[in-house]
């Protein structure tokens, strides 16, 4: 449950410096100076209490989400991503989204005003964050613009620019199903990822019949059945583990029939194990 009594705090944020420990202002008042900043780029750093929830909003300017701490579970209309820590976001200008932190969050954010770089990403996204843009973002928190034409500051600013037209994507996306009949399916496995009801079962359940359940499947998410609920399950498991439970546990409440058989679909899908994953 979440708990009001916690509240965000402003670290580092860009041109307007706040003393560590100070509340951030509301939604509001951030989205609105962030819209109507006459700068091209800025970061800001801003650490959310665990279960926080940003509610739907859009910007004008592109952001990069990046934790170095906590996972951020980004939900867009026909989406929904499970970004963990020392990963990031790419989320261009006017698209809608919401956010829910898994534990406490420290999330740093570059935003960038789409005129002024048009070669920056036009999709959303989860990316790979490679060490030397942490580092850069993790220094730029702290700069305000402008920036002086050929100064440290300057220069550091153009270095995120370029990691940012580069940006790798992740594999860390649930697309969400607009149809009805699908949708039900789809949130029933995801409060209960260990179910392990057939095609079959739920064409018994929604009178629906199963070569209509797969081909709703594929035109709403662009996976089959199982390979939809394989990755809700993955995703939960990001979840899980970066909040410190098992992996044996997580393996054993995601359906999963032995911790290794978890590991072995775990690697195939993100190339690393579980153990190895957040290091």
């Amino acid at each position: 449950m979440l708990d009001l009594s916690k509240t965000p705090v402003s670290r580092n944020s860009g041109s307007k410096h706040r003393k560590r420990g100070e509340a951030i202002k509301t939604l509001d008042k951030f989205l609105r100076d962030i819209d109507e900043g006459e700068w091209a780029v800025i970061s800001s750093a801003t650490d959310y209490p665990e279960s926080w929830v940003i509610p739907d909003h859009s910007h004008e300017k592109h952001q990069l989400l990046y934790a170095t701490e906590g996972v951020m579970v980004v939900h867009s209309a026909q989406n929904q991503w499970t970004v963990p820590p020392n990963r990031g976001f790419w989320m261009p200008s006017g698209h809608v989204h919401s956010l829910r932190c898994v534990g406490a969050l420290k999330m740093r954010s570059v935003f960038v005003r789409p005129a002024s770089f048009p070669n920056l990403p036009s999709e959303t996204k989860a990316v790979s964050i490679s060490p030397l843009l942490s580092e850069l973002i993790k220094a730029s928190v702290s700069l305000k613009p402008p920036y002086a034409e050929d100064s440290r500051d300057a220069r550091i600013m153009h270095l995120i620019l370029d990691e940012l037209a580069l940006l790798p994507a992740l594999p860390l996306s649930l697309p969400q199903p607009a149809d009805p009949r699908i949708r039900r399916i789809c949130l029933a496995l995801q409060d209960d990822p260990g179910d392990a009801s057939t095609v079959a079962d739920w064409s018994e359940r929604l009178s629906l019949d199963q070569t209509t359940i797969q081909r709703l499947f594929r035109r709403e998410t662009g996976l089959t059945f199982g390979q939809w609920r394989q990755q809700a399950r993955l995703l939960l498991a990001l979840e899980r583990i970066a909040v410190g439970e098992k992996i044996i546990d997580v393996a054993f409440e995601l359906g999963y029939e032995s911790p290794s058989a978890f590991t072995s679909m775990f690697k195939k899908q993100f190339g690393k194990t579980p153990s190895h994953f957040f290091r």
